[in-house]
């Protein structure tokens, strides 16, 4: 989203009602990527006479996110936020009295996948806009194709640098990497101010991975640590003998680790195991409690950084956190807010926009331009607080916190501990 669709910030208020108990998605859609056997096929939303699919259906919004392979342990999250998104903003009227109805393609984990997902949602489905992928890797190969299309596209996880850099159509709602990572590093050093040498993992088939170790490796240098060794590891591995025993040889008071939950969560594991005794900073890869069974009683003290409270003050925040809790019985984690935030973001705008002029009246293509141009200029109440957004579609967002995991001897019911 460049400057040349950048218009003056046009304030308008959201809707934040409180919301009652809620159940799983309804109404929706899933069309999974890899024909999985539980996906059923029905566009009703879309095989409509106007070529938006609004005048007799719902509103299609895409979903691209990664439902299998090791990062659906993400995916998952995203899943239930943008499914309580859902059935909240229908709850409240949908667009001035239109529903919305998600469209689920499965990314899985890989660039193909995303790419797949992206061209059925945008030429079979007919989508007005698509939140997703889930990881940035992805994105640097599937929003080209959405931009080119010049269809809307909401990260609602990549927060690698030069995401809305891709195309005029692409934003996020993620939090940079550049923002949020060095929180955690300093929460480290106030736990504990003598900590002088610092290990570092990364996962270097990973773009997000590479994109983050580079701020942290920063970071620790501007704190005035020592950096001791850069151990590198594939999000597919498990074994993680060699590269922790190289770094505990080396006596380090910090380890801090790039990477996804399912190989962050050994990797954290194996070094507990090998005896490492000191603080260990992960990434926004491991900002899921589907990282707490894969490490287990060994995840305690584990400190990551928050683009999202469950605690944040505010009325959609708490009606999200009660349909959550009450859905899943645990707090809602940051991927399922950041998820939810980017549908309310397509949900707002395109109130804003049919209050202009009624959105059944676009023909698709200038129906997603100008939900593009709108989504530019919206600030939006969401549950991780006031968002909105800059000429290019970076996320401005004020709110930030760093969580430390808290877990039983037994490694059962853990939780993220929110530090003042």
């Amino acid at each position: 989203m460049n400057n040349a669709i950048a218009r003056t910030t046009a304030l308008f208020s959201t809707c934040a009602l409180l919301l009652t108990a809620c159940g799983g998605g309804t109404n929706t859609v899933t069309n999974s990527a890899n024909n999985s056997p539980n996906s059923t096929r029905n566009n009703t939303a879309t095989d409509t006479t106007a070529t938006t699919g609004t005048s007799s259906g719902a509103i299609p919004i895409g979903i691209a996110v990664a439902q299998t392979s090791n990062v659906a342990l993400l995916g998952q999250e995203q899943v239930a936020g943008v499914k309580l998104a859902e059935k909240y903003f229908n709850s409240k009227g949908g667009v001035n009295g239109t529903p919305i109805k998600l469209v689920f393609q499965d990314t899985s984990g890989d660039e193909a996948g995303a790419i797949n997902a992206f061209q059925t949602l945008i030429n079979k489905d007919k989508v007005i806009g698509i939140v997703g992928p889930t990881l940035s890797q992805q994105a640097f190969s599937a929003d080209p194709i959405g931009d080119r299309a010049k269809v809307p596209i909401i990260g609602p996880s990549n927060t690698a640098k030069n995401i809305p850099e891709i195309g005029d159509y692409v934003a996020r709602v993620s939090a940079p990497v550049s923002i949020v990572a060095p929180n955690s590093v300093k929460a480290a050093l106030k736990l504990n101010p003598q900590l002088k040498k610092v290990a570092v993992f990364y996962a270097q088939n990973d773009s997000y991975s590479k994109s983050e170790t580079e701020i942290f490796q920063q970071t620790v240098k501007d704190q005035g640590l020592e950096l001791v060794t850069l151990q590198k590891f594939q999000t597919s591995d498990t074994d993680f003998q060699s590269q922790a025993t190289n770094a505990i040889n080396l006596k380090p008071d910090l380890v801090i680790i790039s990477g996804l939950a399912a190989d962050g969560g050994n990797l954290i594991r194996q070094l507990r195991e090998l005896g490492y005794k000191g603080l260990i900073v992960g990434g926004n890869g491991l900002n899921t409690s589907n990282l707490l069974p894969v490490c287990k009683a060994l995840c305690d003290g584990v400190l990551i950084a928050q683009a999202y409270s469950p605690e944040h003050p505010g009325e959609i925040n708490a009606a999200f956190r009660k349909a959550y809790t009450d859905e899943y019985k645990k707090e809602p984690p940051q991927f399922s807010a950041q998820a939810f935030a980017a549908v309310q973001v397509y949900v707002d705008a395109l109130q804003a926009l049919d209050k202009k002029s009624k959105v059944n009246k676009f023909q698709l293509p200038e129906l997603r331009t100008e939900l593009n141009k709108q989504i530019l200029v919206g600030t939006y109440n969401t549950p991780l607080g006031e968002i909105g957004f800059t000429p290019i579609g970076e996320v401005i967002q004020k709110d930030f916190y760093v969580a430390q995991i808290k877990m039983p001897k037994d490694g059962s019911q853990g939780k993220f501990t929110f530090l003042k």
